[in-house]
């Protein structure tokens, strides 16, 4: 049984790191409130201010891989204060400037911030007492979600009330307060994978996803069958594929400290467990990310369109609270299901929960109550999916690869919503009415977007039946490591005094 003091440092080491995930899931939505008006306010086309969500969402894919490889070689909680003061940095740059290309730097800076979750998981895994690390993982994931919904309240009563300098001051302080707890509570793991950085790996995996991900986010703006959108996709298989054979001519982490490791184990992440969660969370970032999207769209248009409460920016994010709330109150129930059933039967839940929540939506009347409602089933649904997801990722990878798998994780759950957002824009643009000379999706059109978001939680189920049940018996006390490891994992954990 734990020591009464060491429960209470477990509880606030999560606190702390759950607070920071907080923090992380603002720098996404931050903009997203005033994006209709920072072509005046940067002196701008819509065009360029779609890249201040554009630039902070190719860094972090970017930032979000070398600080977790980064974190396993030299320290996680090292890392992490360096992701919180990059965004820091990024934050007070954006607050003192109306300059459209310093704000845009200040938003690639931002991005920086997406490593945190990942580091924050592998942290709980290293430091807290077995029977805390599902709860700790559940709680951290379910931020990722809980954050943006909570945080559309704020910013919403920011855009409509104040300069919108404050949106990036506030993150400011936002981080000097997550650096201070993360200083002052979480201490560093002492688990270290030792070797040289992949400098080459991380340059090829960057310009890789720059390519895809510009590609993705630009399709609709472009034109699918453009030629520079072609170009992307073509350039950024080619890249993937020289990428992935380079890194496998490097030897795995831990072969000594002169070794240079991969950015990535692709031994590891090809692992039947690891390669289908990956894979079914980019389907899950995709279903979830659906009803966050369009239900703020539903309730800022105008009733006009037989759909819409023309609501305000403050009060849509009101109705988008109740769903962050559970998110955060469902992560208990994560944490309970993963130790008694497994993380793959709650992954399988969750993503059962999206699949109904999301045709539910696509068949029935847009009345408030069942939008409200349906986007908290939603939201629960997300809980558990993601709540259950890291503890698959490390149940299958060594503890001295724990950041970087879950970096990668974290990269593919973007992957899914950058997608969705690409194919929720495609869809709403292709299916417009107009009202006072204004275009607005019609219905139908959101009834579309939400049958594909069911589709893909449907094929994530089909995915998730196929990973590998948990070796653990259910509801047996866990040590840390009888996670499933390597065999070579012996060799590659260095314990740091």
């Amino acid at each position: 049984m734990p020591s009464p003091q060491r429960a209470a440092s477990g509880r606030l080491v999560v606190l702390a790191l759950a607070s920071c995930g907080i923090v992380v899931s603002l720098m996404q939505t931050i903009v997203m409130p005033l994006l209709p008006e920072f072509p005046r306010l940067l002196d701008t086309t819509p065009g360029g201010a779609a890249w201040l969500v554009t630039a902070n969402l190719i860094a972090g894919a970017v930032c979000a891989p070398v600080l977790g490889r980064l974190g396993d070689m030299y320290g996680k909680r090292r890392l992490l204060l360096v992701a919180l003061a990059v965004m820091v940095a990024g934050s007070l740059i954006g607050a003192v400037s109306d300059a459209f290309a310093v704000v845009l730097v200040a938003r690639a800076l931002q991005g920086a911030a997406m490593g945190v979750v990942p580091l924050g998981i592998s942290i709980m895994r290293d430091e807290l007492p077995p029977e805390r690390v599902a709860g700790g993982i559940a709680l951290m994931s379910s931020t990722l979600g809980a954050g943006g919904a909570i945080g559309l309240p704020l910013t919403g009563v920011v855009a409509e009330h104040f300069s919108w300098h404050w949106l990036f001051g506030g993150a400011a302080v936002t981080g000097l307060l997550g650096m201070a707890a993360i200083w002052r509570i979480v201490p560093e793991s002492p688990v270290r994978s030792g070797g040289r950085f992949d400098l080459v790996g991380a340059l090829g995996l960057s310009a890789a996803l720059v390519c895809l991900l510009l590609a993705i986010t630009q399709g609709n703006g472009w034109g699918w069958g453009s030629i520079p959108v072609v170009a992307l996709f073509a350039a950024a298989a080619i890249l993937f594929a020289g990428w992935g054979w380079y890194e496998l001519r490097l030897a795995p982490p831990g072969r000594g400290e002169a070794t240079r490791q991969p950015l990535v184990d692709l031994r590891v992440s090809a692992r039947r467990q690891v390669l289908l969660t990956n894979i079914a969370s980019v389907l899950v970032g995709f279903a979830m990310f659906t009803s966050f999207m369009v239900s703020a769209q539903i309730f800022q248009a105008p009733a006009e369109t037989g759909y819409g409460y023309g609501m305000s920016l403050t009060l849509s994010g009101v109705a988008l609270l109740p769903g962050g709330l559970m998110m955060i109150a469902f992560s208990p129930v994560t944490a309970h299901l993963s130790r008694s059933r497994g993380p793959r039967i709650t992954f399988l839940i969750g993503a059962a929960v999206l699949m109904v929540a999301n045709l539910a939506r696509a068949v029935t009347p847009p009345q408030l109550g069942v939008v409200i409602a349906a986007t908290t089933v939603t939201s629960i649904g997300a809980a558990l999916a993601y709540g259950a997801i890291p503890a698959m990722i490390m149940r299958a990878v060594p503890v001295s690869e724990t950041a970087a798998a879950n970096s990668l994780n974290a990269l593919a759950r973007s992957l899914g919503t950058s997608t969705c957002s690409a194919v929720v824009a495609a869809v709403t643009t292709g299916s417009v009415m107009h009202i006072a000379g204004v275009e607005f999706p019609t219905n139908a059109a959101y009834a579309v977007v939400f049958g594909i978001g069911g589709a893909a939680a449907l094929f994530a189920i089909v995915i998730g039946v196929f990973i590998p049940r948990d070796r653990d018996v259910a509801g047996g006390d866990r040590r840390r490591d009888d996670l499933p490891l390597s065999e070579t994992d012996n060799d590659q954990v260095r314990i740091t005094p």
